[in-house]
C-alpha cells in the first residue's frame, strides 16, 4: 500500500468537532457535514458530478473555524433524496436556496467544485442578493467537450452499474493529477454510496448535463459569466482534466470582480489533493480572521 492509501476521512476530521445531520429542504431529505458556530458566517460547500459532501473532508475543520460550515450531498446525489427527473441547473439552484431557507440564512459565502461551481454561478445569478462571495473551484458551465463529457458518462455508468473497488477507483483516479491520491478510505466512502438505494435509477437523470442539447442551454454565455456581480475566486489547476486553464483565465476575465489563482500539481479536486494550498487561499479570499 502507498503511503496516500493510509490516509482517513478520521485523520482529515480529528482536530476540529464536526457533525452529520439531515435537514429537509422543502421537501428533499439533504445529507450535509457541518462544523463551525452559529452566528458566524454561513459557508456552502457544493460537490461535482456524482459527487458527497466527503469531497471536503479536508478543508471541513479549517473553514469550521472561521465560519459556519455546511458541505452538502446535493439533490440526487450521495444520501440526499433523488427525485425521478432530469437534473438541469436550475434544479440543483433551487435545491440550494431550499437548503438555505432551511437554515434561515439569508447570505452566504458559496464555494463549489466541478458541477458544485457551476450551480453556484448560476445560483449568483438568480439571486444575487443570497451570495456574499463566489468560489469557483475547476467550474463547469463555460465548456463542451465531446471527449470529457463521454469520459464522465462511460466512467461514472461503470462504476454505478458495477460498483467493484476497481471500477470505483478508476472512476476517481481520473479526477487527480497523482491516482495515488485516492484513498482506501474515499473508495469505500464512493462505492457505499454508488450502492445505495435510487442510485443507479438517478444516475442517467444526473448525467444529462453531459448530453449536448442539454448542456448548451444550461452552460453559461459570455454575457451571463459577466453579469455575475459577487467577489469571485475562479480556481483552476495545471492538471484538470475537464478544462485547460485558459477556460478559468477566461472565466475570470469576464466576471467584473474576479480573481484568478492556478495551483499546481493538482487535477479536478485540489480541494483533496492539496488540502493546505487550497484551505490558505480559500479561506484567505473568504476574509478569514485569524
Amino acid at each position: 500500500m502507498s503511503e496516500h492509501q493510509h490516509l482517513s476521512f478520521w485523520g482529515d476530521l480529528r482536530t476540529g468537532s464536526f457533525e452529520q445531520g439531515y435537514l429537509t429542504a422543502e421537501g428533499v431529505r439533504t445529507r450535509y457535514l457541518h462544523a463551525g458556530t452559529k452566528g458566524k458566517p454561513v459557508l456552502i460547500l457544493l460537490h461535482g458530478t456524482g459527487g458527497h459532501a466527503e469531497a471536503y473532508t479536508r478543508n471541513l475543520i479549517a473553514h469550521g473555524e472561521h465560519f459556519d460550515t455546511y458541505a452538502i450531498d446535493m439533490v440526487g446525489h450521495g444520501y440526499s433524496d433523488k427525485p425521478k427527473q432530469p437534473y438541469e441547473i436550475d434544479l440543483y439552484v433551487e435545491h440550494l436556496r431550499a437548503v438555505l431557507d432551511t437554515l434561515g440564512c439569508a447570505k452566504a459565502h458559496i464555494s463549489g467544485e466541478s458541477l458544485g461551481g457551476w450551480v453556484a454561478a448560476r445560483f449568483a445569478l438568480k439571486y444575487p442578493a443570497r451570495v456574499d462571495r463566489l468560489v469557483l473551484n475547476t467550474t463547469g458551465g463555460a465548456t463542451m467537450n465531446p471527449e470529457v463529457m463521454h469520459k464522465i458518462k462511460t466512467l461514472t455508468m461503470a462504476a454505478v452499474e458495477n460498483p467493484t473497488w476497481a471500477t470505483v477507483r478508476t472512476r476517481l483516479e481520473w479526477l487527480m493529477a497523482d491516482p495515488a491520491s485516492v484513498t482506501d478510505d474515499l473508495v469505500a466512502c464512493r462505492q457505499a454510496v454508488y450502492k445505495a438505494p435510487g442510485m443507479l435509477e438517478a444516475m442517467p437523470h444526473i448525467l444529462c448535463l453531459q448530453e449536448p442539447e442539454i448542456r448548451q442551454r444550461n452552460n453559461l454565455t459570455d454575457a451571463e459569466w459577466a453579469a455575475i456581480q459577487a467577489p469571485t475566486l475562479v480556481l483552476w489547476t495545471d492538471k484538470d482534466p475537464t478544462a485547460a486553464v485558459d477556460v478559468g483565465e477566461k472565466i475570470a476575465r469576464l466576471i467584473p470582480h474576479a480573481k484568478f489563482v492556478c495551483m499546481a500539481r493538482c487535477g479536478h479536486w485540489p480541494q483533496f489533493e492539496d488540502a493546505p494550498t487550497f484551505n490558505r487561499l480559500h479561506l484567505e479570499f473568504l476574509g478569514a480572521q485569524a
